[in-house]
């Protein structure tokens, strides 16, 4: 956080993409500095060209997953439930460690 404030008087960081998907809004874009052992996500919303939200994850295996509210209730035993995975970070494992794993739904 002090890095991105300007707070810090540590070396920059660089956020080098490694890869770049878009899903309607949504736009994932991901990287890693395997120097450092840290794996980039960055989720950003954008509408009408103009970047609305940023959310960001280090070391976090990130799935995301395509969530349609039909207004149906599905029981979760049916495996109709199931949302479709649509992307999967892969430089995670870049890191030389275990990192956590977190589902994003859009």
């Amino acid at each position: 956080m002090r890095m991105l404030t300007g707070d810090s008087t540590a070396e920059t960081f660089r956020f080098v993409p490694q890869s770049v998907a878009a899903f309607g809004s949504t736009v994932i874009v991901e990287g890693c500095d395997t120097a450092r052992n840290i794996a980039w996500v960055h989720a950003w919303t954008v509408a009408d060209g103009i970047i609305t939200q940023v959310r960001e994850y280090f070391n976090t295996a990130l799935t995301v997953t395509r969530f349609e509210d039909s207004g149906e209730i599905v029981p979760a035993s049916s495996g109709a439930g199931r949302f479709p995975c649509v992307w999967e970070s892969s430089v995670s494992g870049r890191v030389g460690k275990s990192v956590p794993g977190l589902v994003l739904a859009i």
